[in-house]
């Protein structure tokens, strides 16, 4: 049986090796760093890990299945998916689970799991954007048929996330702007809908549920010696784990900051690896999101469609953006934001969404690839005409 699921894995085979590590990774920091989660939910290490590790190998068996579907399938996907992620996000704000005074939660019932609407939003868009940016290439740059329904999708998913979760909108907005660049909107165009996010951002920063939130992580990132010791205990506890980790690290389990930061296993998790594994593991995660967007960057470049092309671009990008976000942070060189570092962070939905951006990043290789083989065979097959035709001839 993993017989035959090996040989009906395809795609490119380093990324399938960049998600092993990854989880890998994942399953040791989670499994170091949540023991004072584990004392205060009254339950063993053990157990959180079993349930991360659920999750992890759910999160592959959804990276399988997408990747063995067509990616083109997804563009029609996209469409039901913003159709039902736009109410969501309405819903979430309103009804949803309040954490940390956000709401980005739903709640699903009889399970005791959380979904986080922003997952969702992420994927949907990316793939909505892909979609009108490949189909609507002849007419570009006409206002109403391709201009406003890029604009109004992308600004409507922003405000919406924005309004509870707004250092994920930001970066979903960034990848928007460079999915726009790549799909060849005008640059007076690209320029309007920055001018829109920013008044929206304006908004959203001055009259939203949470601006005394963003002023406050603001003013301790930029002045941290004036700020609220409760304001910037996290990020000098992160701070003290980077730099007592030194060279080689504590060792796997040695980790002391863990007991002080309270996100050590999600938002934090990253210094808690460098604690314990040193620099030279801090760096070896770097060199491993860095090989994957060089990996996708090639996917992007030999994809016969415009649509395979715009997706993989979008998806990659938002992953490792998200990735280096959670990095900087965790380093010190940006304010305190509940971003995870993708597939290695303990997490529920947002592993699975993130698997499914890989699944699909690896159905556009698949496609790729089974191109490239047909034209391999279809060479052979003229090379064997020509050679039977002077065969015959002689």
């Amino acid at each position: 049986m993993i017989k035959n699921i090996l040989n009906n894995t395809k795609g490119d085979r380093w990324i399938w090796l960049i998600v092993i590590l990854l989880s890998i990774i994942s399953m040791l920091a989670v499994y170091s760093s949540t023991g004072t989660l584990a004392f205060k939910q009254g339950k063993a290490t053990e157990t959180i890990l079993f349930k991360h590790m659920l999750m992890i190998f759910g999160g592959i068996a959804l990276m399988y299945i997408s990747h063995k579907l067509d990616y083109r399938y997804y563009a029609g996907i996209s469409k039901v998916l913003m159709f039902i992620t736009l109410p969501l996000l309405a819903f979430t704000l309103i009804f949803g689970s309040h954490v940390n005074d956000a709401s980005r939660w739903i709640a699903i019932p009889g399970t005791g799991f959380t979904f986080q609407t922003s997952d969702l939003a992420k994927l949907a868009l990316i793939t909505y954007l892909a979609r009108l940016l490949s189909r609507k290439q002849e007419n570009i740059k006409d206002v109403r048929k391709a201009f406003i329904p890029i604009m109004g999708s992308t600004c409507a998913v922003f405000v919406l996330i924005a309004l509870a979760n707004l250092s994920t909108a930001l970066m979903l907005f960034g990848v928007s702007i460079l999915l726009l660049i790549i799909g060849r909107i005008s640059i007076k165009q690209i320029a309007v809908v920055c001018l829109a996010g920013a008044v929206l951002l304006a908004g959203v920063m001055l009259l939203g549920p949470r601006r005394h939130t963003y002023y406050s992580r603001i003013n301790a990132f930029m002045h941290p010696e004036k700020a609220n010791p409760d304001k910037s205990f996290q990020s000098s506890h992160a701070k003290i784990a980077i730099a007592t980790g030194g060279l080689f690290g504590k060792g796997p389990g040695n980790s002391t900051e863990r007991n002080y930061l309270p996100q050590s296993y999600s938002d934090f998790i990253y210094a808690t690896i460098v604690e314990e594994y040193g620099l030279i593991g801090g760096i070896a995660v770097i060199g491993l999101y860095l090989f994957l967007l060089y990996r996708c960057v090639k996917i992007v470049t030999k994809a016969p469609k415009a649509f395979g092309a715009l997706l993989a671009a979008g998806l990659s990008f938002s992953l490792t953006i998200q990735a280096f976000a959670n990095m900087a942070i965790a380093v010190g060189l940006g304010p305190v934001t509940g971003v995870p570092l993708p597939l290695v962070s303990m997490g529920g939905t947002s592993i699975l969404f993130t698997s499914i951006a890989f699944g699909i990043i690896l159905s556009v290789s698949r496609h790729i690839d089974e191109n490239e083989q047909l034209k391999i065979e279809g060479l052979k097959e003229s090379n064997k005409v020509v050679v039977g035709d002077l065969t015959a001839l002689a």
